[in-house]
């Protein structure tokens, strides 16, 4: 078969836009806040990583329009080269003091993150474990290590036990979700650090679902878990809470100066450009000095999940403001996003490969700026939609 006879052959998205079942690449004609605008009508969003609704703040905004005045619309190269800029330092040990670390790097993408310090730190002689239903930016990430790459049961204490009692080499690299991004369970860190220290183990949380979301004032899952000094490396991204693009990996000063000279994902890209960078400060800022931001979202995560389970719905293991409503087959979940839609609710159907095949499910996830009417109105329509459907 030739290198572009496989081009010809895919046809799954063609065929569902054709059955009218195609909800992916949907245009949005404005800001990402609790209502979007698309096809000139507005709809509920339920469907954004938007948690603290800050990407459309108007300090956030303002932080950007001045870095762009003071430096321009990029950087022109790497950090490694040309590319870092006084800015990048300032936010660098902002995250660094809000992740409890002494030392933080800002990549261009949370993705780069991943791909960059698990390539620089799992060589040829050491091995990197990973829970199954990891991000696939951790996935990619082992795939470019040379490194043995082994895998555990999700969340399964005595699958990641049997793991490290059969890991043969002496480097070991365990890398989580802090907040697992499809069905919103929360990584049991402290037996995680149990395990790890008692089999000489390093743990890396990706943090990217849980800065802004768990601990103190946002500050992520090891503080949420009271075990910060006990996490080696904490990862995180710009692109959920934090309302821009970007991610950073936090650890010791000797261990982030080695991935900044050995992560190809950032020797060999772009530098964060400024506004990116200034709205990712001025969004910490904000975070921390508007404490309801928080509060509103735990709350609306409350009264989503009660509705949802009065409802009949099967939430799986979520605690936290990503909620799955679990359908079971991919048809389905597409025509009650279709439904949803229609109605005026933005969800995301999550089907398989990402899920098991049978596990389909409706992806929901809140904002602190959801008023609790919208909330009740999106699970009114969601209720009678999923009754409609049989699917409660």
């Amino acid at each position: 078969m030739g290198l572009l006879d496989k081009v010809a052959q895919f046809t799954t998205a063609r065929e569902l836009q054709a059955a009218g079942l195609y909800h992916f690449f949907r245009v949005i004609e404005s800001a990402q806040e609790n209502t979007v605008r698309i096809g000139g009508r507005e709809v509920i969003m339920l469907g954004s990583n938007n948690y603290l609704g800050l990407t459309n703040h108007p300090r956030v905004k303002e932080a950007a329009k001045l870095a762009l005045d003071k430096y321009g619309t990029g950087c022109a190269g790497s950090r490694f080269l040309n590319g870092t800029l006084d800015i990048h330092l300032e936010l660098e040990e902002k995250l660094a003091r809000l992740v409890g670390k002494e030392a933080a790097l800002v990549f261009s993408t949370g993705m780069m993150v991943n791909l960059g310090a698990i390539f620089a730190l799992v060589g040829r002689n050491d091995t990197v474990i990973v829970d199954r239903t990891d991000h696939a930016s951790i996935i990619d990430g082992t795939r470019l290590s040379f490194g043995q790459v082994k895998k555990y049961k999700h969340n399964d204490m005595a699958s990641l036990a049997h793991t490290l009692d059969v890991c043969t080499t002496d480097g070991k690299l365990i890398v989580v979700d802090g907040v697992f991004s499809m069905h919103g369970d929360i990584a049991k860190i402290p037996e995680i650090l149990d395990l790890a220290e008692r089999h000489g183990a390093v743990l890396m949380i990706d943090d990217a679902h849980g800065v802004g979301v768990l601990g103190a004032q946002g500050r992520g899952t090891a503080n949420h878990f009271g075990v910060t000094e006990r996490v080696p490396l904490i990862m995180g991204t710009f692109s959920k809470s934090l309302a821009s693009v970007g991610g950073f990996i936090a650890a010791d000063k000797d261990t982030i100066h080695f991935i900044q000279h050995l992560a190809r994902s950032l020797i060999f890209s772009a530098s964060m450009p400024p506004a990116s960078v200034a709205s990712v400060s001025a969004a910490i800022d904000v975070m921390i000095e508007e404490e309801w931001r928080l509060k509103q979202l735990w709350r609306n995560t409350e009264v989503m999940m009660e509705r949802l389970q009065d409802a009949g719905f099967d939430t799986g293991p979520s605690n936290t403001p990503i909620i799955p409503a679990v359908i079971g087959e991919d048809l389905m979940a597409f025509q009650m996003c279709g439904r949803l839609f229609e109605e005026g609710v933005f969800v995301n159907p999550v089907v398989s490969p990402a899920v098991e095949k049978g596990g389909a499910l409706i992806r929901l996830s809140l904002m602190a700026t959801h008023t609790e009417d919208e909330v009740h109105r999106a699970m009114d329509i969601m209720t009678r939609v999923g009754r409609e459907l049989g699917v409660v």
